[in-house]
């Protein structure tokens, strides 16, 4: 196997004179977590060879133990050894196998793509784990590109969170990471890797940890996943995509017939402010399916259904509506909030919401616009008999302003304790279309980069957003209250509109070095991510 540098290669070297070391960067013993260096650049510890990760979430796996990143955490020492400890897993033992690779998905409609997926289904196969459990996940990557996978929202112990070069190698092409981790919180999550632009293929599943003492009462469980799909279609990749986003809009040709026909600039948003995107998709999906032949699901009229939406969008965010049907809020992100109704949502990517609604009689639209983008994905709720909605239908309900998470309130034990923070960590968001030089501070991301905070410490990011375009924002590891005043929902991803502000309280108590990031993925990718070190 020949290895060959890549920009985060290369951004990775300046990060030896900062840590101990650098990672091996290319392996090609079989099993190896190195691979080549496509994930993100090297940044944690010394140089631990190319041991194979089989059987191992630790960076140590294979290779000697090495000091970590000086004055930090180390992602899988004894620290996090014992917080996932003291997270006392005494309950079932979820098993699961997945294999990552090259396949031929269908979109429905006669639609077929080749793209990257978990298994040949999109999205992958949904986990389901219980709280108080553990999860035991063997990744095989048999891609020609080496990958990884990302728990998102939950809070799991640092050397399984599955970021390449931070706290854990790369999963190289034939080789395979088993992840075993407590589960501590029951909630709506999902997975997809960390590697790349690989997150706008096919590579993403829903995890639903269940609650052993669910306070919820209803019928039946739809889980709903909503993405912008560009993979496969005329050739395009999101490789491609981002190369031509990053020539930057100020280039010649922009605007005009030279540029690539999925760049995109503009599309008001009345929400998201005048630069809805990046990024025009053909096809917008739910559940895998394009919406000239959507899934269906079947209940009985009364049925009290309860929803699991997530947005595995790489660029879009989705106003979702059931037609016909008011939306009961009762989590976001995994947490619970007071209950709230409204007759839309509006979902940025990588955030997750929990509604009930109670079925009519009839076969109703559950229809996601793309926000500030032509075209919206669809899916059926069919209880009765009537007429099947069309990809042109928009219920009434998409064209009042949808809830968005700054106006819940937190519910029971997810309210935050009152309590003045002990650290406060400003970062303000930079960039733009025009150059396309997204970054936190104007600093594009190397592993190198520290945030400190300290264990025990209450922590309150402040993020001020210098752009002209809106970012969800999302931090491993970790949830964090929604503003200042008492009871803000507890997210781990939330909205920051165009010269606006988050404020995100959260108590330090899992140790490690953790990401924080835009959400949309090539923003990301293009250098927007920092990290959240805890000091020893």
């Amino acid at each position: 196997m020949r290895c060959l540098p890549t920009r985060r290669a290369v951004l990775g070297a300046a990060a030896a004179a900062v840590g101990s070391g650098l990672l091996a960067a290319c392996s090609g013993s079989e099993g190896s977590a190195t691979g080549s260096r496509t994930g993100h650049g090297p940044g944690h510890g010394s140089d631990r060879g190319s041991g194979s990760a089989h059987g191992s979430g630790s960076m140590h796996h294979g290779g000697s133990k090495a000091d970590g990143p000086a004055g930090y955490v180390d992602p899988a020492g004894p620290e996090v050894r014992a917080a996932e400890a003291a997270r006392k897993a005494t309950g079932p033992v979820t098993e699961v196998k997945v294999t990552a690779t090259a396949t031929t998905l269908d979109l429905g409609g006669g639609r077929t793509v080749r793209s990257w997926a978990y298994g040949d289904r999109l999205p992958g196969q949904e986990v389901r784990a219980t709280a108080g459990g553990s999860l035991s996940l063997t990744l095989a990557n048999n891609l020609p590109e080496a990958t990884s996978m990302h728990w998102h929202g939950l809070a799991l112990r640092n050397d399984m969170d599955g970021v390449p070069g931070l706290t854990q190698r790369d999963i190289a092409p034939g080789g395979s990471f088993a992840y075993r981790f407590a589960v501590a919180h029951p909630g709506t999550y999902w997975f997809h890797p960390h590697t790349g632009v690989q997150q706008d293929r096919g590579l993403y599943a829903p995890l639903i940890v269940e609650d052993p003492k669910e306070p919820l009462s209803y019928d039946k469980e739809w889980v709903v996943v909503l993405d912008d799909w560009i993979d496969g279609v005329d050739g395009a990749t999101p490789d491609a995509v981002l190369a031509e986003l990053r020539k930057g809009m100020s280039t010649p040709g922009a605007g005009g017939s030279h540029r690539h026909k999925y760049v995109h600039m503009g599309g008001e948003s009345d929400v998201l402010g005048k630069d809805a995107g990046d990024v025009v998709y053909p096809h917008y999906l739910v559940n895998g399916r394009v919406p000239e032949d959507p899934s269906v699901f079947t209940a009985r009229p009364g049925d009290r259904i309860r929803l699991r939406i997530i947005n595995a969008g790489g660029d879009t965010a989705f106003r979702i509506a059931l037609g016909g049907h008011e939306l009961t809020v009762t989590h976001t992100d995994g947490f619970p909030v007071e209950h709230a109704t409204t007759g839309s949502l509006l979902l940025g990517m990588g955030e997750r919401y929990d509604v009930l609604v109670t079925a009519q009689d009839g076969v109703f639209p559950l229809t996601a616009l793309a926000e500030g983008k032509d075209g919206s994905a669809l899916a059926v709720l069919r209880t009765g008999s009537g007429t099947a909605p069309t990809a042109a239908t928009r219920p009434a309900e998409l064209q009042v302003r949808p809830l968005t998470a700054d106006t819940l309130r937190a519910a029971g034990e997810a309210v935050l304790a009152a309590r003045e923070p002990d650290r406060t960590v400003q970062i303000r968001l930079t960039g733009s279309m025009t150059r396309y030089n997204w970054a936190f501070d104007g600093i594009p991301y190397t592993p190198d980069q520290r945030h400190p905070v300290k264990a025990g410490e209450r922590v309150r990011l402040e993020f001020r957003n210098a752009t002209p375009m809106w970012h969800p924002v999302h931090l491993h590891g970790h949830t964090f209250a929604v503003g200042t005043a008492p009871g803000g929902a507890r997210k781990d991803t939330a909205v920051i509109l165009p010269g606006g502000r988050l404020t995100a309280d959260f108590d330090a108590d899992n140790p490690g070095l953790w990401m924080a990031h835009c959400h949309n993925v090539y923003h990301s990718e293009s250098g927007m991510m920092t990290v959240i070190g805890y000091q020893l």
